[in-house]
């Protein structure tokens, strides 16, 4: 897959994918504000060895209120034209929006991360096709909880795949994420992680994002900015178990925990 210029072949290595938040209510609380600040965070997650850097105007956690197309356009859109003037990294857009999937890509991004999987908004495909561009496709649950969770997630990878190829998205431009956290319960994302190589059987290279996850703060009992030796089992136990990217906030340290886990899962030491 080449991606902003830049080649990823798949298995080689685990690929790391930096999170930048742009808006003010993060789970995580590592929202940003300003385009400067952004900016400096890119400069240091491309030092640190993020590979991506995926940008996101809209939080994601639960119960949070969605921001208007026109909000979102203005947090994200000078954000992703200073960076990719400045940081030499490809750039994802993190949107199930259609507008600003568009005028991300025009402003200098490269990819898509589509939370919804083409649930929400099947334009996103059509978009990513016109403009060559790959995609992340997410398997959600949250309105759709699942009992029998691999079968379900399988299922609905499948849906969304078909759906982007149906659109025109070449097959070798399609990421899948099994979307851990997104109504799943805590025992389900452990068994996702844990089972994570069977879905290599839908033969794409697979997206894991754990980074800070609730899953990490119920399984130890700590607060969002205390996870990150919990995030880093999830990183390697996930690239062990056949995760292609880790898409993450601490990008130094889970670029290390990374290349530990490639050393040893792949016998790559570089």
């Amino acid at each position: 897959m080449r991606i902003g210029g830049v080649d990823f072949t798949w298995g080689r290595r685990t690929y790391i994918m930096g999170i930048i938040n742009v808006s003010p209510d993060s789970f995580s609380g590592d929202g940003l504000t300003g385009v400067d600040s952004a900016v400096e965070q890119a400069m240091n997650f491309a030092a640190a060895g993020a590979d991506i850097l995926d940008i996101g105007g809209e939080s994601t956690r639960p119960g949070s209120l969605p921001v208007t197309t026109g909000e979102e356009l203005r947090r994200v859109i000078p954000v992703i034209e200073r960076i990719s003037a400045q940081v030499p990294v490809p750039l994802s857009v993190d949107t199930y929006k259609s507008e600003v999937a568009r005028q991300a890509l025009e402003a200098g991004a490269h990819m898509l991360n589509d939370i919804w999987g083409l649930k929400k908004n099947r334009e996103l495909a059509c978009i990513a096709a016109e403009c060559g561009a790959p995609i992340v496709l997410m398997a959600n649950q949250r309105e759709e909880p699942a009992g029998d969770i691999i079968p379900a997630v399988i299922a609905d990878l499948t849906r969304a795949v078909e759906a982007a190829l149906a659109a025109g998205v070449a097959e070798e431009n399609i990421i899948l994420d099994p979307g851990i956290g997104f109504g799943k319960t805590v025992e389900q994302n452990l068994e996702l992680i844990r089972r994570l190589g069977e879905l290599k059987i839908l033969k794409k290279p697979l997206l894991l994002a754990t980074s800070r996850k609730s899953v990490i703060g119920h399984t130890l009992g700590l607060a969002e900015n205390d996870r990150v030796e919990g995030t880093a089992a999830t990183v390697a136990i996930g690239i062990a178990a056949g995760a292609d990217i880790i898409r993450v906030h601490d990008v130094m340290a889970m670029s290390r925990v990374a290349r530990m886990s490639d050393a040893i899962v792949r016998g790559r030491n570089e």
